[in-house]
């Protein structure tokens, strides 16, 4: 889920290098949209509340890039670049104070987003999250002060064709529907977070960002989620421990990777693929195959993530 790719900017040296995309870049991308893909099945199939999903995830994460920022702090190169130092340092309490309560917001959209996973299944919870562009544009028009453009208009009109699409029945009693209803949610607090993001990007480094809102959802959650986590069997933790450290810690570090040299429009439609991979995974692993009318809508709702992010990289540098 790029949610969590999302936080920060990219390093300094990062940015002095021409985005040309090479094989190895391209792959790493389609493989962190993969793994950000499968933490929905994850979410589907963990026995577990969702508040403990997120609270596993968030520590599991926060460990995994614990242990990528000590071994840039040990030596090695690759780490290195990456942590762009220890997350801990050069940050004055105030803006690690507002990482934090970023971090509590992403616990939130990440609750809603198991809660549609749950719900609603997987294609119908990513779907419902696959919105986020919709919102995100509603957001920025007050805060841009510019009238929006056709292209604009043209996003939120496929996200809302494929909404309507994707919806099984327009009957709250269904679960599906309130699945799609929880995914909504979850896009439109994610748009929050992105723009807050790009605020909040411009005082940390990419895994800086990261490290301490996962602190903030382990901090957050923790009172509610330690009772559960006592009685979870250990098989249920090493499914959480995939979720937290493969897809997150390590979808964000081939996340970041690839946007070293892949530019960002490109960035943007390999991503805007998660739901896809998702329902791929499903179809495939559990035999959950999509009707004709929710692939539809997908293919609308997953072109709009991909129209929205190619505007949006033409409109800043990449």
């Amino acid at each position: 889920m790029p949610e969590a790719a999302a936080s920060g900017k990219p390093a300094r040296s990062e940015l002095t290098l021409p985005p040309r995309g090479g094989a190895s870049q391209q792959i790493a991308l389609h493989v962190a949209a993969m793994l950000f893909g499968a933490s929905a099945l994850f979410g589907e199939h963990i026995a577990a509340s969702s508040t403990l999903i997120v609270f596993g995830r968030g520590l599991f994460s926060w460990l995994a890039l614990s242990v990528i920022a000590l071994a840039g702090l040990a030596g090695m190169r690759s780490a290195s670049r990456l942590a762009g130092g220890a997350p801990w340092r050069g940050l004055s309490p105030a803006s690690a104070l507002r990482l934090i309560l970023a971090g509590a917001l992403l616990a939130v959209h990440w609750l809603a987003f198991f809660l549609a996973i749950k719900a609603g299944g997987v294609a119908v919870g990513t779907l419902g999250f696959a919105c986020f562009p919709a919102f995100v544009i509603l957001l920025e028009w007050p805060l841009r002060r510019e009238r929006p453009t056709w292209g604009d208009a043209g996003v939120i009109a496929l996200v809302c064709i494929g909404l309507a699409l994707v919806t099984p029945a327009f009957d709250w009693r269904a679960e599906a529907s309130v699945g799609l209803a929880w995914g909504v949610l979850s896009g439109a607090i994610y748009a929050v977070i992105a723009l807050s993001n790009r605020v909040l990007g411009a005082q940390a480094s990419p895994l800086q960002a990261s490290w301490w809102q996962c602190l903030g959802i382990v901090l957050g959650l923790a009172p509610f989620a330690w009772r559960e986590a006592l009685t979870l069997p250990a098989t249920q933790w090493g499914w959480l421990a995939c979720l937290g450290v493969v897809c997150t810690a390590l979808a964000y570090t081939l996340f970041i990777h690839a946007l070293r040299t892949v530019k960002a429009s490109r960035a943007a439609v390999v991503i805007a693929l998660e739901p896809v991979y998702a329902i791929a995974f499903a179809w495939v692993l559990f035999g959950t195959s999509p009707t004709l009318r929710m692939a539809v809508g997908g293919v609308c709702i997953v072109g709009a993530v991909a129209w929205s992010g190619a505007m949006r990289s033409r409109r800043s540098p990449a």
